[in-house]
């Protein structure tokens, strides 16, 4: 296997689900393949349940909790393998959607930024979708963002359904958004930006590097969109007892490239190294262009 090769698969029953994975995994076992499951945990419960040899289990829940954070545990666990003499590796995971409980803006990011994220290794990671929870626009875009797709049991074919570039998922507003900002400026500084967001967090339930956090997310927002984007640029801020919520909103049409803010670069050109830690330091971080402009959204949560 040279190269990674993506695909998806979609079921609609348990029993439907072990017939399009269980033997993924055998054929890469009797491969020599190294072969992961990074499953939710009812899944992970059918595997165990049916596979006779032992495979790596990693937990869905931890693999899956921000997606910069899985694409790097999966090129530490792919660069790992190979290293390692691995003939090739075989994965399934879920990826987390609105049916498990997930917001799925930056999920459908990665989905779109693997294709490239781990090209260089020799991986097939197969990524099942359960039609009985997963919603039609997941589905839509999850079709747009596998060049391939397990079509039936066995069964493996090019996905003609498939797009490159970013995913079209929409981007969702924050519930905090409902209600009036409590800073609501335009073509700030970044400085200000900070100074604007320290007052505003006073008396929520952060940590202090909770506060570190979202500070270091509206300097960084607002100096994107004013280097990056086309004015003018908006800053704006929501805040309860125990969440705080940045958006920054410019007139530019934001980066086509889904990769930028799920991987570290140095490229000093991008806006990719300062959105790479916003998401792997904030909560929940969302992209997208709507009628009002291009926007970046970050959460941060306190202590409850």
């Amino acid at each position: 296997m040279t190269g990674f090769f993506h695909e998806t698969a979609f079921y609609g029953s348990d029993d439907d689900f072990l017939a399009l994975v269980v033997p993924f995994l055998e054929d890469g076992l009797r491969a020599g393949e190294a072969v992961v499951a990074a499953c939710a945990e009812r899944n992970t419960g059918l595997l165990r349940g049916a596979l006779g040899r032992d495979i790596t289990y990693l937990p869905g829940a931890d693999q899956y909790s921000r997606p910069s954070e899985s694409i790097a545990t999966y090129r530490a666990l792919f660069a790992e393998g190979t290293e390692g003499g691995a003939r090739g590796m075989r994965v399934v995971g879920d990826v987390p959607h609105p049916g498990m409980g997930a917001s799925w803006d930056w999920w459908a990011r990665y989905e779109a930024a693997v294709n490239r994220a781990y090209a260089e290794f020799p991986v097939w990671g197969l990524c099942p979708y359960d039609t009985r929870t997963t919603p039609a626009e997941v589905l839509d875009d999850v079709v747009r963002t596998h060049p391939n797709i397990a079509a039936a049991p066995g069964r493996h074919e090019a996905n003609p359904g498939f797009r490159e570039g970013p995913a079209r998922a929409r981007q969702v507003a924050d519930p905090l958004e409902q209600g009036p900002p409590l800073v609501d400026l335009v073509d700030v500084t970044a400085r200000a930006a900070r100074d604007a967001v320290s007052a505003a967090v006073a008396g929520t339930a952060l940590s202090e590097d909770g506060v570190l956090d979202v500070v270091y997310a509206a300097s960084e927002m607002v100096s994107n969109g004013l280097t990056h984007g086309v004015a003018p640029v908006r800053f704006r801020v929501w805040a309860d007892s125990s969440r705080v919520v940045v958006a920054v909103t410019d007139q530019g049409p934001g980066p086509a490239d889904p990769v930028v803010g799920l991987m570290p670069t140095t490229d000093t050109r991008t806006a990719g190294l300062g959105l790479w830690i916003l998401h792997r330091t904030c909560d929940y971080v969302s992209m997208g262009r709507d009628a009002d402009g291009f926007t970046v959204r970050a959460s941060v949560a306190g202590q409850t």
